[in-house]
């Protein structure tokens, strides 16, 4: 892992160039930030599409300039002064190394978000498991208690989207910002891969979480130890750190690495590491910030709608983060009473071969659907479609153009569905009919576009083909589970 690299260049005799790698919504982002700070942007992308081509002509406009079906090079003497990583690019391909090695600064997306934001408290969650939804209860919470606290990353935003809402003062520019609040933003809530950690070296949050470790992306890190120590680094970079009691891994080096830290724990306060953290006790989550401190209870666990041990140990880090940010008692209870992680919303059914199925029937309307859209990792294979309702499709739209990779459509809105996205120059649409239809040819468009989520998120009430919105979520669960027996 690259450590810091030192500030970006303030200043150079004519107009700096960077070019960022990966035309996805982060990329975007970063190139738009990077145009608004003075730089000449280069964007490149190895894949070329018709969506694709529609965002070069669209980043035309605003003086940004986007080569598709490129793979950067390092040959010539117009060499970049920055390079600007997505957060799926791996971080040791050979440009990168080429880049390192010839002294060109390169970090990725999230990096940059910092160095606009850094200012401003942050709260970095990551971990193997567990990430998305304590980011969003965190965030959940954080804005109960009236603050203006978005959550990006791998959750929400792009980080470098808030960074543009943001002025040279710190106040939100209220034609680009993420929330409607006049007010600066207070905190940022991002969700942290251990591809943005990597790419990432002087980010440093106020909070710090982690919420498991197994083994996973050995792929790109190869081995446990070096994934297990970029995860690391972003905790010893942080303040305060938030580390969950009963995952197995994290306790077995807590102890040794982490004593200090707030620990939680499901199992009670005799399995707390040290002598602070957030546990679970009678039926309540409880404070204890130190060994001379009395415990004191903030939120009764019944208040949580999601289920299982594991959303309890969720509840648990996200407590802890409002906590140490100093949000009273009434916010947590009433965000957690109000969080909406229940069956068929956002509702996480499996993962087959690297492709998480998310059910999200309870989106029965196009707000509902957005915030489906908002709420997961993308590219994203959407499937979408019932008995249409009325409403205003733009914002939906809009974010199907941004995250999805392909739209699978069902039922009797279909066809006007289809004729819709058409009209709004969306041409990566299918119209299969029906789930039994839908959920194979969505894992093998999931590997064709590499995307790591099928959503079904349909937009529409469930009664041209089901009883209600919950059989149609049981349904997409049963053909997602035998698909992954099969």
């Amino acid at each position: 892992m690259v450590l810091n690299q030192g500030p970006l260049p303030q200043s150079m005799p004519t107009m700096p160039k960077a070019h960022v790698i990966g035309l996805g919504k982060s990329g975007i982002a970063a190139a738009r930030l990077l145009k608004r700070e003075g730089w000449e942007v280069e964007l490149g992308d190895r894949n070329t599409s018709l969506d694709l081509l529609k965002q070069q002509q669209e980043l035309a406009i605003e003086q940004i300039t986007v080569k598709l079906g490129y793979s950067l090079e390092l040959n010539d003497s117009d060499l970049p002064q920055l390079i600007v990583v997505s957060p799926g690019v791996p971080w040791d391909i050979p440009v990168l190394i080429q880049a390192r090695e010839l002294g060109i600064k390169t970090i990725g997306e999230m990096e940059l978000a910092w160095q606009h934001l850094q200012s401003v408290p942050w709260v970095g969650i990551t971990g193997t498991n567990g990430k998305t939804t304590t980011t969003a209860l965190i965030a959940a919470i954080f804005q109960q208690a009236g603050l203006n606290a978005p959550a990006c990353g791998n959750i929400g935003y792009a980080a470098c989207e808030v960074a543009l809402s943001v002025g040279n003062q710190g106040q939100i520019n209220s034609e680009t910002s993420p929330s409607s609040s006049d007010n600066q933003i207070d905190w940022v809530i991002a969700e942290l891969s251990s591809y943005q950690i990597e790419s990432s070296s002087s980010l440093a949050p106020r909070i710090g979480v982690w919420t498991t470790f197994t083994p996973d992306h050995l792929s790109r890190h190869k081995t446990l130890e070096n994934y297990y120590n970029i995860k690391a680094h972003l905790l010893r970079q942080s303040q305060l750190q938030v580390f969950n009691g009963d995952d197995p891994y994290l306790r077995k080096v807590g102890a040794s690495d982490w004593f200090d830290a707030y620990w939680t724990s499901v199992k009670g306060k005799d399995d707390l590491i040290g002598s602070q953290g957030y546990y679970i006790e009678d039926g309540w989550v409880v404070e204890k910030l130190n060994a001379n401190s009395q415990p004191e209870r903030i939120v009764e666990v019944s208040a949580l709608r999601m289920v299982g041990e594991h959303n309890q140990q969720n509840l648990l880090m996200s407590v802890a983060a409002a906590r140490l940010a100093g949000i009273d008692q009434d916010a947590i209870v009433r965000a957690i009473s109000t969080f909406g992680g229940v069956p068929h919303r956002l509702e996480h059914i499996c993962t087959w071969e690297g492709i998480d199925f998310i059910n999200d029937s309870k989106a029965t309307n196009y707000d509902a659907a957005e915030v489906g859209l908002v709420s997961v990792k993308s590219p994203v294979i959407l499937i979408a479609g019932g008995e249409a309702k009325a409403g205003d499709d733009t914002n939906w739209i809009a974010k199907i153009k941004d995250k999805a990779a392909c739209v699978l459509l069902i039922g009797a809105a279909a066809p006007a569905f289809a004729k819709k996205l058409q009209e709004e120059g969306y041409q990566n649409y299918e119209i299969v009919e029906t789930m039994e239809k839908a959920v194979p040819r969505s894992a093998e468009l999931a590997k064709h576009y590499q995307a790591s989520v099928v959503l079904l998120s349909p937009a529409c009430a469930s009664f041209d083909q089901y009883a209600n919105f919950e059989q149609r979520g049981d349904h997409f669960r049963q053909l997602c589970l035998e698909l992954g027996k099969g």
